[in-house]
């Protein structure tokens, strides 16, 4: 193992392996390291299923109803990526796209009061819905008549919505399934963050035809970004 490096970099997380991808790509000499024997830190895929069980103190073994425990692959945290989002961009431009395919999921649902629901559900809805829709698409912030005389530094999330005539429903489902957001408090917030947000879930809509997001899928039975992130480093730099 060489003594010298332009750069050390602990952990194999998200952040840790683009960054030390970027300087891999660009003529660094990289030790990558990670005291756990799997990649990806806190965001991790754990695969096989005796690995998680271990990992949160589980006593006893996977039971045989649950199959073979390699066939498993759980997922730390969500890892839904917006098909014209920023990330997607990094990879690209990492090429560690070039191990990895891309599987689009088939809707957005909400959950509320017990039950899963698509909305917009009714007609009506769905006409107020489209027309809200359509203004965010052609929304340009220095022309303040494309989304209806709308100041977007100024109005709140919660006056478009009254100003469109969105029910509740719909605007829980713009808020959290489309913008991404855990809590209400954006609602009293300049509209421009939203509609931004609301802008990008469109536009990577139309990059994937008419599906709305894309999940991340190894093409065998691996399941790990960082990991194929980290393969791809060691081509440049050194592990």
């Amino acid at each position: 193992m060489n003594e010298e490096y332009d750069m050390i970099v602990l952990g194999t997380s998200l952040t840790e392996c683009i960054l030390s991808r970027i300087m891999s790509v660009n003529g660094k000499k990289v030790l990558h390291m990670d005291r756990n024997s799997y990649y990806g830190g806190e965001s991790a895929s754990i695969t096989p299923l005796e690995d998680l069980y271990k990992r949160f103190n589980i006593p006893g073994s996977p039971p045989s109803s649950m199959g073979r425990g390699r066939d498993w692959n759980v997922d730390l945290i969500p890892k839904f990526l917006m098909a014209n989002g920023q990330l997607v961009k990094i990879l690209l431009y990492t090429e560690v796209t070039r191990y990895l395919d891309f599987k689009v999921t088939e809707g957005s649902f909400v959950y509320k009061g017990g039950k899963i629901y698509k909305v917009p559900s009714t007609e009506a809805e769905k006409r107020w819905f489209r027309k809200f829709l359509v203004r965010v698409a052609n929304f340009d912030e220095k022309d303040s008549r494309t989304f209806e005389g709308v100041d977007p530094r100024k109005t709140t999330m919660r006056d478009v919505y009254k100003k469109f005539d969105l029910g509740q429903d719909i605007i829980d489902f713009t808020g959290h399934a489309l913008s991404l957001y855990r809590t209400d408090n954006y609602l009293d917030q300049p509209c421009y963050e939203t509609i931004n947000r609301i802008k990008l879930y469109s536009d990577s809509l139309t990059t994937c035809d008419d599906i709305k997001d894309i999940y991340k899928r190894m093409t065998g039975s691996e399941f790990d970004l960082e990991e194929m992130i980290q393969k791809k480093n060691d081509i440049y730099g050194e592990d």
